[in-house]
């Protein structure tokens, strides 16, 4: 792939930074394993319960706040050192469950599922410290010119790593006992980690940034999140959107292996099903979005999550559509929450002034990321009570999530529609690199707390727009 591996003929000005596409590339293995549908089938497997296993989903979106308050090591220590600090940190935790892949061949016992989460914990722990560096500090040492090309290259080699990685995944599922198959996955996350933090070192440093005031952000937090504001309603809109939407794709996996047990890489190609849904939305969706705004295809988010709330309604009582059903509600919500995440990242410049652009956006991936992660594990403690079909797994409390689906899509549509947009002065929509391709976690990259426009000062402030988080 020339085009997209920069080579020093085929693209000189972009091969510098080569590094950092390998990087995007490796750190898919990493993250598609470690805190994906492959770390829930885990869990399951060595007897989690549903409140574990939300508990372990949610930790990436309720560890936001470390991400924030780690921006403060980088005017000190500088964005290479802290990336690569965390994201050498978070390696280890990746080898807990190669271990326990190999003892839980002899037979689970009850201390793993705790150790199993644990590990995830620390994992995401650590990615939030160095994910306080992300993109700001590859927006730092791209020039103007180059950061577009780069970033569609980056989403690109995340694509195809990511689908990869599920694809592998489902194969050695099929082929393998189950913890053969979750060692020789966790295997290759760890050595996607290794080789993903090597690659983070063959790029240069950028300045360090000025200092963060906080009295600053402390002051102005309040102002944004209950001032009445187009920014206020739709941060808290865009929050409860999110709590419904955050805990369908652990809850959707753990219910698959538990209730009709299917095998865990038919559960994997479902996921296939779902990226799929997710690709045909960053490649057809942001054609239109500039001609119609966003704020069509925010509602139009909102009906997909209608169709795939009913779906699992009928679904979870009486078998509807079996196989073929699964899928194609599994590449909807993909759909819909790609959807969501574009349409977010368009509509957002337009409800905040320039000014106060680049607090605003961190509040919001704050408060939607933090409120979201939650949801899995309020959902969980409910779930895990009852005598349901699925052992250990209240079926009649799932139903009535996706009711809980259907009725906030419902209330949701007409809210999100009475927001202005302003369609006549166009802004520039926020990047944020590969994000668009993993929407379930778009809005921890929203809470980088750093203004970029004081990185790069011989650049004029009016080209520069505030940046936010790299993936982990």
């Amino acid at each position: 792939m020339p085009s997209f591996f920069p080579t020093a003929k085929s693209d000189p000005e972009l091969y510098p930074f080569r590094p950092g596409l390998t990087f995007s590339f490796f750190n898919a293995l990493a993250w598609q394993i470690g805190i994906g549908t492959p770390m829930v089938l885990f869990a399951e497997q060595l007897g989690a319960t549903p409140f574990q296993v939300g508990l372990a989903y949610s930790f990436v979106f309720v560890l936001t706040p470390v991400q924030i308050l780690s921006t403060a090591l980088l005017p000190r220590h500088g964005f290479k050192a802290v990336m690569l600090g965390g994201w050498r940190t978070r390696s280890f935790f990746l080898g807990v469950p190669v271990v326990l892949a190999l003892l839980a061949m002899r037979g689970e016992r009850p201390w793993m599922v705790d150790a199993l989460i644990w590990s995830v914990f620390f994992f995401c722990f650590f990615r939030s410290i160095g994910a306080a560096a992300g993109v700001s500090w590859f927006y730092a040492i791209l020039p103007p010119g180059l950061r577009g090309r780069y970033f569609a290259n980056d989403q690109f080699v995340s694509a195809v790593a990511g689908v990869g990685t599920l694809l592998a995944c489902a194969a050695v599922f099929a082929l393998l006992p189950v913890y053969m198959a979750l060692l020789l996955q966790y295997c290759l996350a760890l050595v996607g980690s290794v080789v993903s933090y090597f690659s983070l070192r063959k790029l240069p440093d950028a300045e360090r940034p000025v200092a963060i005031s906080i009295r600053t952000v402390l002051r102005d937090t309040p102002r944004h999140l209950f001032r009445p504001s187009p920014f206020r309603r739709y941060v808290w809109l865009a929050a409860w959107f999110a709590v419904i939407s955050t805990p369908i794709p652990p809850f959707a996996a753990y219910y698959l292996k538990v209730g009709p047990r299917l095998s865990s890489g038919q559960i994997m190609l479902f996921e296939v099903m779902r990226y799929a849904g997710v690709m045909v939305a960053a490649w057809t969706i942001r054609r239109r979005i500039d001609v119609t705004g966003a704020k069509p295809f925010l509602i139009l988010t909102l009906g997909l999550y209608l169709l795939v709330g009913v779906y699992w309604w009928i679904y979870l009582r009486s078998g509807f559509g079996g196989i073929a059903g699964i899928a194609a509600v599994y590449f909807l919500l993909g759909l819909g929450a790609a959807t969501w995440n574009i349409a977010n990242l368009n509509f957002l410049p337009k409800v905040i002034g320039a000014g106060d652009r680049t607090l605003a956006v961190a509040v919001h991936g704050a408060v939607t990321a933090f409120v979201g992660g939650f949801s899995p594990i309020g959902w969980g403690l409910f779930l895990k009570t009852g005598e349901g079909a699925a052992s250990g797994f209240d079926v009649a409390v799932f139903q009535w999530f996706f009711v809980s689906v259907v009725v906030t899509a419902i209330v949701l549509s007409p809210l999100l529609a009475r927001l202005p947009e302003d369609r006549g002065h166009p802004v520039e929509p926020i990047l944020i690199g590969n994000a668009i391709l993993r929407p379930f976690r778009a809005a921890t990259y929203l809470v980088n707390l750093i203004d970029v426009r004081s990185l790069r000062v011989e650049e004029p402030v009016a080209r520069v727009e505030p940046e936010v988080q790299k993936r982990g």
